[in-house]
């Protein structure tokens, strides 16, 4: 399991990466797309929209299921991967980088407080598949 040390994660699998100007950018882990199988599908949230923490703002679908993405902090989404719109499959290509899926102006500067790092992550994975 890919799991890049200097993100933050939740526990619906989403991953946290904070950016230079104060944004987070949000997509699935690598184990959850895995778990999906092969997109074919990414709905996203509108630009402008707010969310609270741990509201479903998007859904990711695959020949599998339908899966809700929730947004991990509280926010207001500042931008989509446009590029899935036609290649949903960067997600199960680039989870962690091309395949990113929006991002959040925190509402507040306290918003990763809690989610996990990487080893909690991981931990957590660990403990579901037993």
């Amino acid at each position: 399991m890919n799991l890049p040390s200097e993100l933050k994660y939740s526990q619906s699998h989403e991953w946290v990466r904070p950016e230079p100007d104060g944004a987070l950018t949000i997509g699935i882990t690598d184990h959850a797309q895995e778990l999906m199988g092969d997109l074919v599908f990414v709905e996203l949230p509108e630009p402008g929209t707010r969310f609270e923490a741990r509201a479903e703002c998007a859904v990711v679908e695959s020949v599998k299921a339908a899966s809700d993405v929730y947004c991990p902090v509280s926010g207001e989404i500042s931008a989509v991967n446009e590029a899935l719109a036609d290649a949903p499959e960067l997600v199960n290509e680039s989870a962690f980088d091309k395949g990113w899926l929006f991002r959040v102006k925190p509402a507040d500067s306290s918003a990763l407080d809690g989610l996990m790092d990487a080893a909690a992550y991981a931990a957590m994975v660990e403990a579901e598949q037993d």
